[in-house]
């Protein structure tokens, strides 16, 4: 296996409130390098050499010689895919909270809806859950100082601190007279990036936002609460706007629903970057009936579960065509907190096809019909979900009549 930092993240919507969506050692999709002409080396670096004594000597600014190094480096990397980056130390962090699914902040996940930072759920245990924070919360005010939808990521910043250290939202809430206020006490929160329910008919809902170290434990968490009093008889997975995350986690995610066979295969330029990842056997469904959702957020290793699930004949997949992304790339340390993320991989499913650009086309199409995958949203009113649960009851029936009953 590849050494170092592998992510998968394509794209995002929403955020958390103190960490990004950053996941580590997995698979994206990227596109193609773009040819760079070649030039002798002397020929380059005297170019480069020229236009650093220009922009030193005559540029608007002061730019130091660490300012142009940062800026050669970033360039350089910019230049081969949109998938490979130069990282700084703040990046970095935000790589490292998002894989490890934890970080120091109040556990608030937001979006930007309608021109406004909405409380799309606080996470579980959190200083926001205990104070009473509710989804649908629209956020006014951090210490004193009005947000802007257009700078969420501020918002998120500034929502972030030492353990300990306190801050105050103003928030609106629908139905009170006045907005309310909260002052809370910032915590190590951990991200709980899955959630479940039971629907009617012994079956059952699971969620996945995004794949970092904890998902395949809390899949396995959820999936043993909802089997507790009898096994289910089949579950619907969401995976719309999934945007990828740990390669391994997404690896183990498949494998909870599969006996045996590849999972992924990569291949690369280096030893490292060429793999293969199997099922260990051990499915937690007993082989009841699966159907995967997905949407166009779908990506990485929300592609790399559906595509195993899908070509093992686990899952049937019901949605849009997924995102496409299909490239590993390794995140490497380097001094001063610095990091390099560079694609070093292309990832095929099972069948040995390649997703990238091309996506994964649903089993049967749900466009329409497919709403939002937001966790605010009431799972028994999501179109999308209830299709799906009367595709698994009709497939008890036989699975020709479940695909005839289908758009």
């Amino acid at each position: 296996m590849p050494k170092g930092i592998h992510t998968i993240l394509a794209v995002a919507a929403g955020a958390l409130l103190g960490a990004g969506l950053m996941l580590t050692r997995g698979v994206s999709a990227d596109r193609e390098p773009r040819p760079v002409p070649t030039a002798p080396r002397t020929t380059v670096q005297t170019l480069l050499d020229e236009v650093a004594r220009h922009v030193r000597s005559a540029y608007v600014d002061p730019v130091t010689e660490d300012q142009l190094d940062l800026a050669a480096a970033e360039g350089m990397v910019a230049s081969l895919d949109p998938h490979s980056a130069f990282l700084d130390a703040a990046e970095y962090e935000a790589m490292r909270v998002s894989t490890t699914g934890h970080y120091s902040g109040v556990g608030l996940e937001v979006a930007e809806q309608d021109g406004r930072i909405v409380v799309v759920t606080p996470i579980e245990g959190s200083p926001a859950d205990r104070a009473g924070v509710r989804a649908g919360d629209v956020l006014l005010e951090i210490d004193g100082r009005a947000v802007e939808a257009v700078r969420l990521e501020d918002a998120i910043e500034r929502m972030r601190g030492f353990v300990g250290s306190a801050v105050h939202l103003m928030l609106w809430r629908e139905g009170e007279p006045e907005p309310l206020q909260f002052e809370l006490e910032r915590s190590d929160v951990h991200v709980r990036p899955v959630r479940a329910e039971p629907l009617p008919g012994r079956y059952g809902y699971v969620r996945i936002t995004h794949f970092n170290d904890a998902t395949p434990g809390d899949l396995g968490r959820h999936l043993a609460r909802l089997q507790a009093e009898q096994p289910l008889a089949g579950l619907v997975l969401d995976l719309r706007g999934n945007p990828g995350g740990v390669l391994e986690s997404a690896v183990g995610v498949a494998d909870d629903f599969l006996d045996s066979g590849v999972i992924v295969r990569a291949e690369g330029r280096t030893a490292d970057s060429r793999f293969e990842m199997r099922a260990t056997g051990g499915d937690l469904l007993r082989s009841a009936p699966l159907v995967v959702l997905v949407d166009r957020g779908s990506a990485s290793g929300a592609e790399i579960v559906a595509g195993a699930l899908r070509d093992h004949g686990r899952a049937t997949l019901m949605g849009e065509r997924t995102f496409g992304k299909g490239s590993v790339q390794t995140v490497v340390p380097l001094r001063d907190g610095l990091a390099l993320k560079l694609t070093t991989s292309r990832y095929f499913t099972p069948s040995g096809a390649s997703i990238h650009e091309r996506g994964i086309d649903p089993d049967v199409s749900l466009a329409g019909a497919l709403g939002s995958a937001s966790a605010a949203r009431d799972t028994a009113s999501d179109p999308a979900v209830q299709a799906a649960l009367q595709y698994l009851r009709d497939r008890s029936l036989g699975r020709q009549v479940a695909l005839a009953g289908q758009p």
